[in-house]
C-alpha cells in the first residue's frame, strides 16, 4: 500500500472535493466538516464519473398522514454525490445508494497527516 497525495487540508472546501489520479486509478476526496471520505471515481451503476457529480443533500417528500404531498425538504445530515451520467446518488458518508443498499461505491482509506490529505491504494 502507498500513501498518494491529495491535497493541503484547506485546499478542499466543506462539501467539495478533489479528484486525483494514480495510474488508471481516480479516487474522489471528499470534505464534510471536519471529516474526509474517499470513493473510486467509477458508478458501479454503469462506469460513469460518480465523483465529479453534484454533491446535495438527501431530498424528502413531505407526506401527512393520508399521503398527501406537502413539498419536499432537504435532510441536512445525509449528503450525496449524485453521478453526472444517470443521476445514481450515494451517500458521501457510507458510499451506498440510498434505495438499494448492495450497490455501493469502492471505499480508500484516508490518512490526514501534518495538514496534509492522503489516500492509501
Amino acid at each position: 500500500m502507498a500513501d498518494l497525495f491529495v491535497a493541503k487540508v484547506g485546499d478542499i472546501a466543506d462539501r467539495d472535493r478533489r479528484v486525483v489520479a494514480d495510474g488508471d486509478l481516480e479516487i474522489g476526496v471528499f470534505r464534510l466538516g471536519d471529516d474526509f471520505f474517499a470513493w473510486e471515481n467509477n458508478c458501479p451503476h454503469m462506469g460513469g464519473p460518480v465523483c465529479q457529480g453534484k454533491v446535495m443533500n438527501r431530498v424528502n417528500e413531505v407526506l401527512d398522514d393520508g399521503k398527501k404531498s406537502h413539498g419536499f425538504e432537504f435532510v441536512e445530515a445525509d449528503v450525496h454525490i449524485i453521478c453526472p451520467w444517470h443521476g445514481f446518488e450515494f451517500n458521501i458518508r457510507t458510499g451506498v445508494h440510498p434505495g438499494e443498499s448492495s450497490t455501493q461505491l469502492t471505499k480508500y482509506e484516508v490518512v490526514v497527516r501534518d495538514g496534509d490529505i492522503y489516500v492509501r491504494t
